[in-house]
């Protein structure tokens, strides 16, 4: 018995196109087209202001659940304070609602009204 050695499948990332071949009528020429895949809509995290949460409690929340350090976490805050609402993060969507679940779970736990949402950027 005589083993052969066969050469592995070649495995394409982009599909390919049947095309009959010009210079044979039988066989089929395999083109590779090349496929452009989107980035994932992005999404802004926001929280809300409201009269009931302390300051400090939204610092950090912000230091904590999204890695700002005290000067921009505190800025963030300010933001949120005047204008009524303030960006916290831009993620892809799973990861935004994952953060808005922690950060509500956490003002419930402390026992604040704070309110965090998100939105398509």
């Amino acid at each position: 018995m005589k083993l052969m050695a066969t050469k592995p499948p070649s495995i394409s990332p982009a599909p390919a196109v049947q095309r009959p071949s010009p210079d044979d009528g039988g066989s089929v020429v395999l083109e590779r087209r090349t496929q452009k895949a989107k980035p994932p809509q992005m999404y802004q995290v926001l929280m809300l202001n409201d009269d009931f949460t302390p300051m400090e409690f939204v610092v950090m929340v912000l230091q904590e659940y999204f890695r700002h350090d005290l000067d921009t976490a505190t800025q963030i805050m300010l933001k949120i304070h005047h204008d009524g609402r303030g960006v916290c993060g831009v993620f892809t969507k799973d990861v935004a609602a994952t953060k808005v679940e922690l950060v509500l779970a956490a003002a419930r736990r402390a026992g604040h009204p704070l309110q965090c949402i998100m939105e398509a950027a």
